[in-house]
């Protein structure tokens, strides 16, 4: 503020000094006197008085916006007075008034059903991805925890099971509408995965399709005229199909969860659980979290996203569960007179949603029921903004590069304007 004041003094001078000057030299002779509007005499008394008029006018906007910007010093002064009165003195809390000290009924808590209101006109949109090799259940894993045929194998006509030579990567999308909440659900599956002899590098199209997701939603940020509402293709949450060997984790389990665990959030599942027994599932579980740990491999919730004690406490539970042992079936089944999903077996019937006999409920309450918006917030403001941050970082490098190798052009051809391609 002090460098912006002290600049438009010295322009004020400026234009003082040649206002002088320039009536210093047109001033008339002495002793001269006329009252003729076009005479040398009139027009040094008229260009005084104008002169004067508009420094004055000058001074006088400058000066009231001094005292403007000394109010707001002011202001912000007492701000940080109060708040550093209200951490110094114990028990004294600064602008925080309680119910208690209300005169009445205000009615801020309607905001949340103003909000509630507009969420459901206007629905949201989830977007998961499920990653493994063929036949570990990913289909029938994402129609169960929606409880209906959403997965690309369900709603395609006439579907076989082909192995794909290379990972492509397809995504269908469904409406699902429950007790007047509209989510828009969208299931990528990649095909291919971890199917071929030579897995080298297959988890590559699958990075370069979650930035791509990216990159999109960046354009449509950076548009002059952006949408009210960006549509939302970002991947949000990606399932990671384990098989259950009840060994220690595969090379390319490694390497797929190291490289897309910087870039999206991962939920590592053990798929097909109920092929091992409950001595087998919990070793290879702790050997799954040592071998995490071991590589530095980041996978949902992170401790350091935890918001305060609360969300501490409960993440701590899931980060103890993980990864989740699963068991996955759209068929129901009569037990003790209710109609249950499970799995029959000659042993009998593995219940899904029965905690005892796996950990789906866990992952439903996860990823549906209590982190599903987390997960969302999660993805825009840490790995988006990563993203985000590293591509505008790279273009002002460009325009750098670009200023530079244009600077000797400027110099060698003077009436040349150099073409920047916006």
């Amino acid at each position: 503020m002090s460098n912006q004041l002290g600049l438009q003094a010295f322009k004020r001078t400026r234009r003082l000094f040649a206002a002088g000057l320039y009536l210093f030299l047109h001033r008339p002779a002495p002793g001269h006197y006329c009252d003729h509007s076009y005479c040398p005499t009139y027009l040094y008394s008229g260009n005084l008085r104008l002169w004067y008029t508009l420094f004055s006018n000058e001074e006088k906007q400058q000066k009231q916006q001094e005292e403007e910007d000394e109010e707001e010093r002011g202001m912000s002064k007492q701000v940080e007075v109060t708040m550093e009165v209200s951490e110094r003195v114990p028990g004294l809390t600064a602008g925080v008034i309680r119910g208690a000290d209300l005169f009445g009924y205000v009615g801020i808590e309607a905001v949340l059903d103003q909000m509630r209101r507009k969420t459901m006109k206007a629905g949201f949109e989830f977007n998961i991805m499920v990653v493994g090799q063929s036949g570990l259940g990913k289909s029938t894993l994402v129609n169960t925890l929606f409880k209906s045929k959403v997965s690309r194998k369900s709603c395609t006509p006439n579907y076989e099971e082909k192995i794909s030579k290379t990972v492509k990567l397809q995504s269908v999308s469904h409406v699902i509408e429950e007790k007047g909440v509209k989510m828009k659900l969208t299931v990528i599956d990649t095909p291919g995965f971890g199917d071929q002899i030579n897995n080298e590098n297959c988890w590559e199209p699958i990075v370069k399709y979650v930035n791509e997701q990216y990159e999109k939603y960046l354009k449509e940020e950076l548009h002059v005229n952006r949408k009210r509402r960006i549509p939302d293709t970002r991947v949000h949450c990606c399932i990671y199909f384990l098989p259950a060997t009840g060994h220690w984790l595969r090379p390319i389990d490694i390497e797929f969860m190291k490289r897309l665990g910087k870039i999206v959030s991962i939920v590592p599942v053990i798929a097909k659980a109920d092929t091992l027994t409950i001595e087998e599932r919990l070793e290879f579980k702790q050997r799954i979290r040592q071998d995490l740990a071991a590589n530095g491999i980041r996978v949902y919730p992170q401790k350091e996203y935890d918001e305060d004690a609360e969300d501490r406490i409960v993440n701590d539970r899931i980060r103890e569960s993980i990864p989740f042992a699963v068991v996955g079936t759209d068929k129901e089944h009569q037990v003790n007179g209710n109609k249950v999903l499970g799995r029959k077996t000659k042993w009998g019937i593995i219940e899904v949603e029965n905690a005892a006999h796996c950990e789906f409920a866990n992952l439903r309450d996860l990823l549906i029921r209590s982190h599903l918006q987390d997960l969302k917030d999660v993805t825009h403001n840490i790995h988006y903004e990563t993203y985000r941050v590293r591509r505008l970082n790279e273009s002002n490098m460009n325009f750098s590069e670009l200023e530079l190798s244009i600077r000797p052009l400027e110099n060698g051809n003077a009436g040349k304007l150099p073409l920047f391609p916006f």
